[in-house]
Formats: structure tokens, C-alpha cells, sequence
């Protein structure tokens, strides 16, 4: 996604290093999103790679009107933050393409969402803020039970409502002092 230099003052000089964030996915709803600082740009990247890896979510994905063809778009709003980046998806009907930034284009590609819009407000400048804020939206899918993933709840009686026969025939009779 992203390799910027950094910079720490020390008592020496400057102190250079890389930060890159790399985004990895299938298409087919998971998604991962690493960052690595190191010294090289080649270790950043290779450290990247193994931390987006390490961190891959799945991605619930839903209709927007009726049930036909694959899931397509998100299944209900949700939301995302990291530092002062609010990023909101919103479902969108078929067709309409993903409505956003490039960087969440690109994000929205990997994770196998092809319809959905979205809100943000903040310092959407900030590639790497926007990119956890997103990831933090797409981790809030499964946060969510909806009606369509509730099971039926078989009730039991408890052991006093079960064996009350039993328990109001007593052999023995109680005295009170």
C-alpha cells in the first residue's frame, strides 16, 4: 500500500528508517493488513508481508434488495476509526461500484466486495490511518449477528423444575426448632 521514510532525532544525527504497510487478500473474503519499520526497504516489505499474513480477518459479505447471485456488497452499515480517520460502508445495490477513495477501492477489491458506498471524515490523508480505520470497518461484520445467522434455542428445564415430584416427596420430615 504504502513505504514512507521516518525519522528519529538522536544524539548522533538523523536515524532513517522504512515503514511499509501491505495489504493482502484473496478476493473471497479475507483480508489481512500488516505494517513493518526496519532499516532496509526490503526488510520492511518482507516484514510487511508477514505480519498482514498473521493478521488476515474474514469478511462477511451481503445483498442489497434480493438474494440473487453471490453476496456482493456489505450486509449491514458499519464503522471503523483509528486516530482521527471515522470511516462508514454503507451496502450498495448491484452494479454501482465501490464509492470511495483509492485506497479503499483497492482494499475493497482484495477483501471481494464489488458494491458499496462509503462515508469518512477526519485526516483521510493519512494512507495508513485510513487503511486501519477500513480494516477496523470490514473487522465489524462479524461483530454483528444478524437474523439470518440466528439459530433456534432449544430451552431445557432446569434439574429443580425436572425433578420437583421428587423433591416435594420427602421420606423424611423436617422439624422446625
Amino acid at each position: 500500500m504504502k513505504i514512507h521514510p521516518v525519522q528519529k532525532m538522536t544524539s548522533a544525527g538523523q536515524r532513517n528508517r522504512f515503514v511499509c504497510y501491505v495489504l493482502v487478500g484473496d478476493q473471497n473474503g479475507h483480508i489481512g493488513l500488516g505494517a513493518k519499520c526496519s532499516k532496509e526497504v526490503a526488510g520492511a516489505i518482507k516484514g510487511g508481508i508477514i505480519s498482514a499474513k498473521m493478521n488476515l480477518i474474514p469478511v462477511r459479505r451481503g445483498y442489497w434488495g434480493n438474494r440473487l447471485g453471490f453476496p456482493h456488497t456489505m450486509p449491514m452499515k458499519v464503522h471503523g476509526k483509528c486516530g482521527s480517520v471515522h470511516v462508514r460502508l454503507i451496502p450498495a445495490p448491484r452494479g454501482s461500484g465501490v464509492i470511495g477513495s483509492p485506497v479503499l477501492k483497492k482494499m475493497m477489491n482484495f477483501a471481494g466486495v464489488s458494491d458499496v458506498y462509503s462515508c469518512s471524515c477526519g485526516h483521510t490523508k493519512t494512507t495508513a490511518n485510513f487503511a486501519k480505520a477500513t480494516f477496523e470497518a470490514l473487522k465489524a461484520t462479524y461483530g454483528y449477528l444478524t437474523p439470518d445467522l440466528w439459530k433456534p434455542t432449544h430451552f431445557t428445564k432446569s434439574p429443580y423444575q425436572e425433578f420437583t415430584d421428587y423433591l416435594s416427596q420427602s421420606s423424611k420430615k423436617a422439624y422446625a426448632y
